[in-house]
C-alpha cells in the first residue's frame, strides 16, 4: 500500500475556495448555483418604516415578467424562473455561461399590511415591494405638553 503525503496547506487552500464559492449563492457559481442543480434563493432586505414594510429582493438578470409576488396571510412569497444566457466573445477568448431554475423566497411579514395597496418596482435588478401597514396597526405617537 502506497503512503500519500499530507500537505496542509494545500487542502486549506482548496477549503478556503470552497468555503468562499460556497457562500456565493450567485446563480451558475460554486457549488451551490442553480448549474449544480441546487436551488437560489435571492438575497431580501426587509425594511419596517412608521408607515409601511418595504421589502427589497436582488434579482440579477431576471426578467421583471419572469417574477411573481403573491401575499397568503402574512407571508409575501416572490418566486420565478431564472434564464440567464449570457455569451462573450472577444479576439483571444470564448466565455459563455448558462443558468435556468426556478427559485422562490417567501418571508413572514411581522404585522398586518393594506393588502389593497401594495405597490412593486422592478428596476435594475432590485425588486422593491411597497407595503403600507393597516391604520390600526401604526404605532400613534402622542405629543406631551409642558405645564
Amino acid at each position: 500500500m502506497d503512503l500519500i503525503r499530507w500537505e496542509p496547506r494545500k487542502h486549506a487552500v482548496r477549503s478556503l475556495f470552497d468555503d468562499f464559492f460556497d457562500m456565493m449563492e450567485v446563480p451558475g457559481r460554486g457549488r451551490r448555483g442553480l448549474l449544480e442543480g441546487s436551488p437560489w434563493e435571492p438575497a431580501v432586505d426587509l425594511i419596517d418604516k412608521k408607515d409601511k414594510l418595504i421589502v427589497k429582493v436582488e434579482l440579477p438578470g431576471v426578467d421583471k415578467n419572469d417574477v411573481k409576488i403573491s401575499l397568503a396571510e402574512n407571508n409575501l412569497t416572490i418566486q420565478g424562473e431564472i434564464k440567464k444566457d449570457e455569451e462573450i466573445k472577444k479576439e483571444d477568448y470564448y466565455y459563455r455561461e448558462r443558468a435556468y431554475g426556478n427559485y422562490a423566497r417567501t418571508i413572514s411579514l411581522p404585522i398586518e399590511i393594506d393588502k389593497e395597496k401594495i405597490n412593486a418596482k422592478f428596476k435594475n435588478g432590485i425588486l422593491e415591494v411597497i407595503m403600507p401597514k393597516k391604520p390600526e396597526i401604526q404605532p400613534k405617537e402622542i405629543t406631551i405638553e409642558a405645564e
